[in-house]
């Protein structure tokens, strides 16, 4: 089977093309974890492959509690979405835990 003019990205079951003895062959990039990509799918499909870029992180935030255990969070954008089989995209958020200090904690109201 061949996969000149289709490719596609993710999984697609109607993305296929006819292989050897009658069986299915595939075009989409799901293809290469599954192990049943059509011949031609590296050198017709992955050339046109563009792989997921991400910007810088971003600050992270406050402390979720003033006083205690909290949580902070960071997060960054995708600059570049993959296409054609590309690199997935990373994480995109972090979380990390934190100790709220404020001034006011520990005092009496």
């Amino acid at each position: 089977g061949s996969c000149r003019h289709r490719c596609c990205p993710g999984r697609n079951n109607a993305c296929w093309a006819p292989g050897a003895r009658r069986a299915r062959c595939y075009c989409d990039s799901y293809c290469q974890r599954t192990g049943d990509c059509c011949q031609d799918y590296l050198t017709t499909c992955r050339r046109a492959a563009v792989g997921c870029a991400v910007g810088p992180w971003g600050p992270w935030s406050g402390c979720s509690s003033p006083c205690g255990v909290g949580s902070r969070a960071r997060s960054r954008q995708v600059t570049v979405p993959p296409r054609h089989g590309g690199d997935p995209c990373p994480d995109l958020k972090q979380r990390r835990g934190c100790l709220g200090q404020h001034p006011t904690c520990g005092t009496a109201k």
